[in-house]
């Protein structure tokens, strides 16, 4: 990744070792106090919000294997974007792969006080192949 986008950049390189090793400290260390956590699946439900180790774990969870590729990274004032594709296997053992876009949103301090991340749900819900 270039330096273009040096926040953005490196939430996505954080992401990265996440899927990759579990270790969500680097991803952790991103956030500011208390920040805005948003994912589809937990929309309208009553989760805390602002638990960005719990929130990170309970994504990584739904996975044996995940990968995601960033496909455009770009961050204006206080807001980074990524577009990105995500693909591994669910931990139930089915292939998977989906879409997504998320906004993240930067204090003064440059660490991360809003995540929203937003993709198709239905990937997670499309039954076993026939035979899988």
């Amino acid at each position: 990744m270039t330096n273009a986008h040096p926040r953005s950049n490196a939430f996505a390189d954080a992401l990265r070792e996440f899927e990759d090793t579990g270790d969500n400290s680097q991803l952790y260390e991103l956030f500011g106090e208390n920040p805005e956590l948003v994912r589809p699946e937990v929309a309208g439900s009553d989760h805390d919000t602002s638990d960005v180790a719990r929130f990170w774990e309970e994504y990584r969870s739904q996975f044996s294997r995940i990968s995601t590729e960033f496909v455009r990274i770009a961050e204006a004032g206080d807001i980074g974007v990524l577009e990105w594709t995500s693909s591994g296997t669910l931990a139930t053992g089915r292939p998977i792969e989906y879409r997504g876009a998320s906004l993240l949103t930067f204090d003064g301090q440059g660490r991360v006080r809003r995540f929203a991340t937003y993709f198709d749900t239905a990937a997670f819900l499309r039954p076993e192949p026939p035979g899988g």
